[in-house]
């Protein structure tokens, strides 16, 4: 039986470590950086449908330009009315990369919602209601495969948030069963 000597493998491996780990600091340890501030739960309505199905989720990146998904996709079909969750004021309608966007800054926030591929109904400036319709859904465009849908995003500040987030709990979650009476069917 042959035994291998690793006593250079690790010595390599503990100068190694030596050498590759971090400075420490003399004064305190850096403070982690604070919480996020809590997404206000303004929305009111969906963008497209009711309660449509989320192709895509939200999954915010690491690093700026690191990879993500900077808002979630809904699926809606081409001519759909487009939707502002909460009311605000149009931002930007027109075109960007080929395709239609509307941006709308939500009232009493710094929170600025966008929808794409959207064809635009409104313009830079306009007011819109919670609700009211600021576009439709293009036929092409999307980034969906296979279907078309609508890529609803939320930025605060320089921070991207989940867009489901504005919406209250109730609008996001299914209706319990109700059970109504059964008409014409005698009682036990």
């Amino acid at each position: 039986m042959r035994y291998v000597v690793l006593w250079p493998v690790l010595l390599c491996a503990s100068v190694s470590v030596v050498l590759c780990a971090p400075a420490r600091a003399d004064g305190p340890p850096t403070p982690p950086p604070p919480p996020p501030a809590p997404v206000p739960v303004v929305g009111r309505f969906w963008p497209v449908g009711v309660r449509p199905t989320v192709l895509r989720g939200w999954k915010p990146p690491v690093t700026v330009y690191g990879a993500g998904h900077r808002g979630v996709d809904l699926a809606a079909p081409a001519g759909a009315p487009v939707r502002a969750v909460a009311a605000g004021r149009v931002s930007f309608a027109g075109r960007v990369a080929g395709q239609g966007v509307v941006s709308v800054e939500l009232a009493g926030t710094d929170v600025r919602v966008t929808y794409e591929p959207v064809h635009p109904s409104v313009r830079k400036g306009d007011e819109v209601e919670a609700g009211g319709v600021v576009g439709v859904v293009e036929p092409t465009g999307s980034h969906c495969a296979g279907t078309t849908c609508v890529h609803w995003g939320a930025l605060s500040g320089g921070d991207y948030l989940d867009p489901l987030a504005l919406l209250p709990p109730w609008l996001l979650r299914r209706a319990p069963s109700r059970l109504l009476p059964v008409l014409n069917v005698p009682l036990p």
